[in-house]
């Protein structure tokens, strides 16, 4: 339809695969609110457990994790660990169930894919599957799509950086799959050098009410949507905000006026010119 039709522009949102294979298809004609790789960043201040893990959750699993807005990577700081996090996201995740349809087919990856992927993640040393990772029980989806219960791997940051492993860490799955990594006081450079480094830069959360780290973090790093605070999610309903990537000439934004005038507008110059000077005379060519 968008190939055969006379259109001058086609606004995408989804997965960046399909915005890249449309943008060739269009050649360029085409604004986009792509990636489903995001993430999260919880602070050293540790603060309402029980939420923040609801709120991961949420994030992470929430649709499937099919929504450009899925939470991808969690860096956590070694604090939350303290606080038991882990066991509260595994106990929040395992309330998911195909019964309600909080569990789910996944339409762009088949069960194996997903699986493999996994797989590939815990071949890096160091890491280790947090919960899920398995088919789900008793259900009747068919193989053409997927269907795997919420799934998080860990992988150790200094692993995570490295060549290859950086890689398959950082490739967007749409499905219920994120990667969980930890890092400390020292380490916080390093985090976002691998902010830096992911190809897509939509929708990131510093989860945290500490004034000087949310400082530290919003100043080198380019999401063109980010949400701060204790509260902060990489999903939100964005009527009253502008939600669109950043650092992409293509990016487009959603739910503000001003993202529709970004998006579906361009300038245009009227020049008027209109009186000729009486007693004109033709100058000598130029």
């Amino acid at each position: 339809l968008i190939v055969r039709s006379p259109l001058r522009l086609t606004q995408f949102t989804g997965s960046s695969k399909v915005a890249e294979h449309l943008s060739k298809m269009t050649c360029g004609r085409i604004k986009v609110e792509d990636a489903g790789f995001d993430w999260k960043i919880l602070g050293p201040d540790v603060s309402d457990v029980d939420y923040i893990a609801w709120q991961c959750d949420q994030d992470a699993y929430a649709s499937q994790g099919q929504k450009c807005s899925a939470q991808s990577m969690l860096f956590m700081h070694e604090n939350w660990e303290k606080a038991n996090l882990y066991e509260k996201l595994e106990n929040t995740a395992s309330k998911r169930t195909l019964d309600d349809l909080s569990i789910g087919p996944v339409l762009t990856h088949t069960t194996e894919e997903i699986l493999k992927h996994m797989e590939h993640l815990l071949n890096i040393p160091g890491s280790k599957l947090l919960f899920g990772g398995r088919e789900i029980k008793n259900h009747c989806i068919p193989k053409v799509y997927g269907a795997i219960e919420a799934t998080a791997v860990f992988v150790p940051l200094e692993e995570l950086v490295k060549g290859k492993n950086f890689n398959t860490c950082v490739k967007e799955v749409f499905a219920p799959f994120q990667v969980v990594t930890k890092f400390n006081d020292h380490q916080i450079d390093l985090v976002l050098e691998v902010c830096e480094r992911m190809s897509h830069h939509l929708t990131a959360a510093i989860v945290s009410n500490d004034a000087n780290f949310k400082a530290k973090i919003l100043a080198n790093t380019v999401n063109g949507t980010t949400y701060t605070g204790i509260r902060a999610r990489t999903t939100g309903a964005p009527q009253n905000h502008w939600f669109g990537p950043a650092g992409d000439p293509r990016g487009a934004g959603i739910g503000t006026p001003e993202a529709i005038k970004v998006v579906w507008s361009c300038h245009r110059e009227i020049i008027e010119d209109t009186i000729i000077p009486d007693k004109w005379e033709q100058p000598r060519p130029t």
